[in-house]
Parts: C-alpha cells; structure tokens; sequence
C-alpha cells in the first residue's frame, strides 16, 4: 500500500535509494529461528521479550557508532535480548547485509533483517529470520509478504494507523509492529502504540517499536498489548558517551518486570524518547 502523506525528506530519501537498490542474484531459502518461541522463552525465563537493535546510526541519531556489529548483538543477547535486529540499509543507517551475516552466526536468537524492503529481489541479499516489510512502502503487501515466507522468512509487517494495520492483517500478516515514529515527522507518540493495539487480534504477535527509553515506557507498553519491544537507541546510547553498557542497558529494560516500579524509573526525559 501506499499514503499520499508527504514523508520527512530523510526518509524520502531513504525510499529513493531503496528503489534504485538491487536484489540479490539468486533466491534464498531460510531455515529460520522462531521468533514466537523465543519471546515465549523470554517470558518463561521472567524477560520483557525485547528486540534489540544493532543500528549504526540513524537520521535521527548523532554520529555514529564503531563498535563491531557482533560484540554489540552478544552483549544485548548477555543482557537478555530475546532477538536481535541488524540494519542493511547502507547509506543512512551505516548497515550492510554482511553485518547481519556475522551477527546471525555468532548468535543463537532470531536475527531480524531491518530494512527498506520494496520488491521480491531485494529479500534474496542475505539470510535471516525475520525481516521488516514497512506497508505504508509497498505496493503489493500481501505478495511481498507471500514472496517472504516462500523463502522461509518471518515477515513483520510494520504499521503505523489502523489502516495500515487492516492491511496488514489482510496480507495475512502474523507479526506486526506498531512503530510510534511518525514518517512524516519524525515525532514520536508511544500513544500511537496504544490508539492501534486493541484492534489488533490475539493470535498477532505484536511488538512496539520506537519510543521507548525507560523502564516506564517498557511498562506501558506491555499494558497496552505488547508481546515484544523492538529498541535500538536507548540500549547503545545510554550513559555517557564513553561508558555505554550495551549489556547492562539491554538489562535495563529486560528486567523490568522483575523489579517494583520507583521514582527514577518513571522519569522519562524527551531526548530518550526522541532517540529511541
């Protein structure tokens, strides 16, 4: 599907390239990693079910970090990190597909391929178990979603309103994410999280995405529906710039549901939130 809201020039940016972007030369097949299973091992083991991200950087991100994508996926998966998410889109996000390559062979968890995913070639660039199919970007969802799964992907279909979530659902979506940025502004609302979630069915996985930076958030988020929580940010940019814990920020939020609710954690400033 597509929308005639007019998007951030960053992220129509971003689609220019994605168009003009190859596939890869021959189709893949993937025997994938189950994402439903290891949100529910994440939720017997007494986690918040998070999918942390490995994100160079970002267009509403400062820098960029140089970390190795591999020591970053390890640490999260230390901290509990129920999923991994690797970017590949290249030119605004610093990713590549031989990342999420190396990531998805030194980690044991589903690796989800975060990417501008516009027509069947460009799933055939690298193997993963999940990967991002945005509606609001393709025209043909459902055979974009069909043409995923054929390969073995999991596809997660995000949206942002309920239209986009009716066509999800009529694609035959199974995994949604509700993303609380705004493409057109790149504002963040976790109500929109909470505005999409009700009408969302019960066999959907549904994770929210964007947003959320404090344990607070993490709260909210799982009372409004939330089966997992995609974050980036708030786990490598948390804390000074020269004592990030990626292990210890994954922990954070992982845990929350272990430890009472205090003053501290609800305290959620804005730039956490415009960073996630």
């Amino acid at each position: 599907m597509t929308s005639n809201t007019a998007l951030a020039p960053a992220v129509e940016s971003i689609l220019e390239g994605a168009r003009e972007r190859p596939g890869g030369d021959e189709r893949i097949d993937v025997d994938p990693r189950s994402l439903p299973a290891a949100l529910e091992r994440a939720e017997a083991d007494g986690r918040v079910p998070v999918i942390a991200e490995v994100k160079p950087t970002s267009p509403t991100a400062e820098g960029t970090r140089e970390a190795d994508p591999v020591d970053l996926a390890e640490a999260m998966v230390d901290g509990g990190a129920a999923a991994i998410s690797v970017l590949t889109e290249p030119s605004h996000f610093g990713g590549t597909p031989d990342a999420l390559r190396r990531v998805r062979e030194a980690v044991d968890v589903p690796v989800l391929r975060k990417d501008f995913l516009l027509r069947e070639a460009h799933l055939d660039v690298v193997e993963a178990d999940l990967v991002l199919v945005i509606a609001r970007f393709v025209d043909d969802l459902e055979g974009l979603v069909s043409a995923a799964r054929e390969r073995g992907f999991q596809p997660l279909v995000e949206v942002h309103d309920r239209g986009e979530l009716e066509a999800a659902l009529e694609a035959g979506a199974e995994i949604i994410g509700v993303n609380n940025r705004d493409l057109a502004r790149l504002e963040v609302d976790l109500a929109t999280f909470e505005s999409v979630a009700p009408h969302v069915p019960e066999d959907v996985t549904l994770i929210a995405e964007s947003g959320i930076s404090s344990p607070a958030d993490v709260r909210r988020m799982r009372a409004a529906g939330a089966d997992a929580l995609l974050v980036g940010s708030a786990i490598m940019d948390h804390g000074a710039d020269d004592e990030v814990d990626v292990a210890a920020n994954t922990r954070r939020l992982t845990t929350v549901e272990r430890r009472p609710e205090t003053e501290t954690e609800t305290q959620t400033t804005h730039d956490e939130s415009e960073n996630a």
